[in-house]
């Protein structure tokens, strides 16, 4: 009897000693803490041919980074969103003529549509502000590097063009709750936004 107990508890070691079977942790992303609501300050420095409210957590700065030093267009600037690693390129260009402003506005289609190889959709907002401003607000779905782009005009003296870049890899899913904020902030840009 002994031998028979001996003989079963010595199979259950070697059967209960097995290594133990790998499972991977499901994928996570990093957490991204967004500001608790939103808050805008006017943006009307001397000189300037708009101004616009920005939120108090974003940093207005001189676009140098396609000029390097010197800016050949002092109006372009970047709203930067240090806190969530995001930035608003803002490009301003005076209307000369009718020409002029018809092939700006394929242009800004033409760098939308750039995104549509990695993009699932592109939607076109048309909108109008009470300050005369109107223009397209492109969203675009996907992992495309860029979410959310817009054009601003009176369509007479002044055309802004918009992008919302972010400084890491495009993921839509972890970037989903900054590019969720940031539309509100883009939404009232635009709304605020007037030209001299």
């Amino acid at each position: 009897m002994y031998k028979y107990l001996f003989l079963i508890l010595s199979v259950c070691c070697i059967v209960s000693c097995r290594p133990e079977t790998f499972a991977p942790k499901p994928v996570g992303y990093f957490r991204i803490d967004t500001p608790l609501k939103h808050e805008y300050q006017l943006f009307d420095e001397p000189g300037y041919p708009y101004t616009f409210e920005y939120p108090t957590y974003a940093k207005i700065e001189k676009d140098t980074a396609f000029f390097k030093e010197k800016a050949d267009n002092p109006y372009w600037l970047n709203i930067n969103f240090t806190t969530l690693y995001g930035i608003i390129n803002l490009t301003y260009k005076r209307i000369e003529n009718h020409q002029a402003f018809a092939k700006m506005v394929e242009d800004s289609y033409n760098f939308s549509n750039f995104h549509t190889k990695k993009a699932d959709y592109i939607d076109q907002m048309a909108y109008h502000s009470q300050n005369g401003v109107y223009g397209i607000l492109y969203i675009v779905g996907g992992n495309a590097a860029s979410k959310y782009q817009f054009t601003a005009t009176d369509s007479v003296k002044n055309f802004v063009r918009g992008a919302l870049y972010f400084d890491v890899a495009p993921n839509a899913d972890s970037l989903k709750p900054a590019t969720d904020f940031i539309e509100k902030d883009i939404t009232h840009f635009l709304m605020s936004l007037k030209f001299r």
